[in-house]
């Protein structure tokens, strides 16, 4: 805010003797009402204070002062008051100035239509409009009213407060000012510009030294590119961190990319932030929204890293594949996404399953997918009854316009499908199962059209069997481990949060 508000305002000492000093031009005393009058040039010295004035008078029973014209008051010699006129009680020690109030010392200029001052109090208050200027930085406050605190240097103003610094804008209804902390205090709608963002709340306080600041109630930061808002909002712009508590969210439209949660920690120093408690993430792609959720989110974005890692009840959703594990990872400059502990991922037709998967994606496109260890795929074809399924150690699965269309398993390699044929009955054309086939190999290749297997090829002859559809052996129908959990499948951003 500016040292221009370290005053010491008037503050008078305990001597009642109006000293009369060279340059009065008439002196009149009326004796019956104790009444001192001074014209002309007028300069006297009362409690500490020197005077001058075009005239003045004193009621020295009562311990009145009353001025008038070009009202000038000095205080050794580093505060000066000016005003058109001006009474001050000596008993009570209360002043009142009005008309063109300046009050300037080293630091500053106050200037206003009408001053208030309780000496005792140590308190100056203007009340229809005020204007704060600093005389050693560009710095001016304005506001309809204004309270001043001299002795613990803490000030006060409300309606209309308006402060202009050098590199700082404020507007607000209510504005404290403490000023050994360096510290402004806010109660009400309170808008703060920089050079280089616009802060807004509706209380908090913000250092003007430090630029550090506490902003609360709809608190929002907006930056070039980048906008975060939440109930608190915590700002270090020395150590260079942010901190938002309760329904943070933040966007980022360079990356497209954005974040919801009850609590947000950003270092830009490490660069590196992380959202926990109902975090989310949503990744605004060319044709689709990927949306990632987890208990605890962090965000990676060095030079040569761009990564969001999910922990703790990973979930992934778009409208084209949807995922869930312990952790993911997602490396937005490699377009590969990864997933950790029991991950599953689902496309339109497909389930997929193992120890950890390796997702390749162009935009929202799927063009390759890796299954590590006990993988598996499966594919529903007739409901609750049929599956069509591939297993193997490892399984290499390539994607067509997110269509899952060829699926190569190393090791151990299983696939069980159930092959259907057009039927003709009564002039109505049918599709039916007509059996399931079980081949085992070491690899396999299976070519797939919309989940149907269109084709098998193995390197060694495998060891196979053709159930007819009336005939098939439950205990081979389904591969080892075989789990279908179409049940964990987020199919919407309400389910993936598990909002209503």
């Amino acid at each position: 805010m500016g040292a221009f508000f370290l005053m010491s305002f008037l503050s008078f000492s305990q001597s009642n003797i109006l000293e009369l000093l060279p340059g009065s031009e008439r002196l009149e005393y009326d004796k019956k009402t104790g009444m001192h009058r001074l014209y002309g040039n007028v300069n006297f010295k009362y409690q500490g204070n020197i005077m001058y004035c075009d005239s003045a008078y004193y009621l020295e029973k009562r311990e009145l002062v009353y001025a008038y014209g070009h009202v000038h008051i000095n205080k050794k010699d580093t505060l000066n008051l000016f005003c058109d006129s001006l009474f001050y009680n000596g008993r009570t020690q209360k002043a009142k100035l009005w008309g063109n109030v300046r009050v300037r010392d080293n630091e500053f200029k106050l200037t206003t239509d009408t001053l208030d001052y309780n000496a005792r109090k140590s308190e100056a208050s203007y009340k229809h409009g005020g204007r704060v200027e600093s005389i050693i930085s560009k710095e001016v406050l304005t506001s309809k009213v204004g309270y001043f605190y001299p002795e613990s240097k803490n000030f006060y103003f409300s309606k209309d407060v308006d402060y202009q610094g050098a590199d700082i804008h404020m507007e607000t209804d209510t504005l404290q000012y403490f000023y050994s902390q360096k510290k402004t205090y806010f109660h009400g709608p309170t808008k703060i510009i920089t050079n280089e963002e616009t802060m807004y709340c509706e209380y908090g306080w913000y250092n003007t030294n430090t630029a550090e600041g506490s902003l609360q109630k709809n608190a929002s930061i907006t930056r070039p590119g980048e906008f975060i808002s939440g109930d608190t909002l915590l700002y270090k712009p020395e150590e260079r961190l942010s901190i938002g508590i309760g329904n943070v969210y933040f966007i980022d439209s360079s990356e497209n990319l954005s974040f919801k949660g009850d609590y947000a920690y950003n270092s830009d120093s490490l660069e590196y932030a992380y959202v926990t408690g109902k975090a989310i993430a949503t990744k605004y792609l060319d044709d689709d929204t990927l949306h990632l959720h987890a208990d605890t989110l962090y965000h990676f974005a060095a030079d040569s890293i761009n990564e969001l890692k999910a922990y703790y009840g990973a979930k992934i959703y778009s409208s084209k594949f949807q995922g869930v594990a312990d952790s993911v990872i997602y490396a937005n400059n490699e377009n590969k996404v990864a997933y950790f502990g029991n991950p599953v991922i689902w496309t339109e037709h497909t389930e997929m399953k193992g120890d950890s998967i390796y997702m390749n994606i162009s935009d929202s496109t799927i063009s390759e997918v890796t299954v590590y260890q006990n993988a598996s795929i499966l594919m529903e074809v007739a409901v609750d009854s049929f599956y069509n399924q591939i297993s193997g150690q490892t399984i290499v699965a390539y994607f067509r316009e997110n269509e899952l269309h060829r699926a190569v398993a190393n090791g151990n390699a299983t696939t069980i499908y159930f092959p259907e044929e057009t039927v003709t009955e009564d002039s109505v054309t049918k599709i039916k199962r007509v059996g399931m086939n079980r081949l085992y190999a070491s690899n396999l290749r299976v070519d797939l059209d919309s989940g149907e297997v269109v084709g098998v090829s193995y390197i060694e002859r495998p060891d196979g069997i053709m159930y007819p559809i009336d005939q098939i052996n439950e205990e081979e129908q389904f591969i080892k481990g075989f789990n279908w959990k179409a049940a964990l499948r987020p199919r919407s951003l309400a389910e993936l949060t598990g909002k209503d």
